[in-house]
């Protein structure tokens, strides 16, 4: 086995002259499901790269739970670095890596009829403006497969696919501006609303990632 790594070294160090005549360091843009940023790849050599970017974006959706529809803003702000393994020398790669960012989802209610608040039936008056807001792990393993073009100099297009490791989300102190915000029992049904929004959003352990990448190498 030492001899083994010694020797896949030896090829790999061996390779990284040829790239001088190749491009080793490609700027572009990437866009996805992660957002949109920029990207910086260093080509080692014919089967190593590293990689890292930073993507940004935010978009509305609603979020049912129970009887309350929330107005959820989605705010994606992370950033990476991979190792990209190319086994045939060529555009296809496999990537490992991480993320550390600040994706979350900031929820808001104004309720217009009576609804259940963990399980118990408020007015809108009681209840007011509901505000939370939700995170993952600030730290996210990342596997992906895809391809980073060749390694002649020039304009490259790139993808990748595959999966971030981002844990349970959870909810972090939902609150409400009604006449009963600082009741202990109307309190202790917006902790119960928040356990059942978590258990409603417990499945999203995995978020799907999916990015398209342009870019030119030097």
């Amino acid at each position: 086995m030492k001899y083994i790594l010694l020797a896949s070294l030896a090829a790999a160090l061996a390779a990284t002259p040829a790239m001088a005549e190749d491009g080793g360091v490609m700027v572009g843009v990437t866009g996805g499901t992660l957002g949109i940023g920029p990207e910086v790849t260093y080509r080692m050599n014919e089967t190593i790269a590293v990689r890292a970017n930073a993507t940004f974006f935010g978009y509305s959706h609603d979020v049912d739970s129970d009887d309350v529809t929330y107005d959820g803003k989605l705010n994606l702000q992370s950033f990476g670095a991979m190792i990209d393994v190319h086994p045939f020398g060529g555009g296809f790669r496999v990537s490992a890596g991480a993320r550390i960012g600040d994706n979350k989802v900031k929820l808001k209610a104004a309720p217009t009829d009576d609804v259940e608040i963990g399980g118990t039936l408020y007015t809108p008056e009681e209840i007011g403006e509901l505000s939370g807001e939700v995170k993952a792990k600030d730290f996210a393993p990342m596997l992906t497969l895809g391809w980073a073009g060749g390694l002649t100099k020039g304009l490259k297009l790139g993808f990748e696919a595959g999966a971030m490791f981002h844990g349970s989300p959870r909810i972090d102190n939902l609150t409400a501006t009604g006449i009963l915000a600082d009741d202990p029992d109307f309190m202790d049904s917006l902790r119960a609303e928040e356990a059942e929004i978590e258990d409603d959003i417990d499945n999203y352990k995995i978020y799907p990632v999916v990015q398209l990448s342009v870019g030119y190498r030097f």
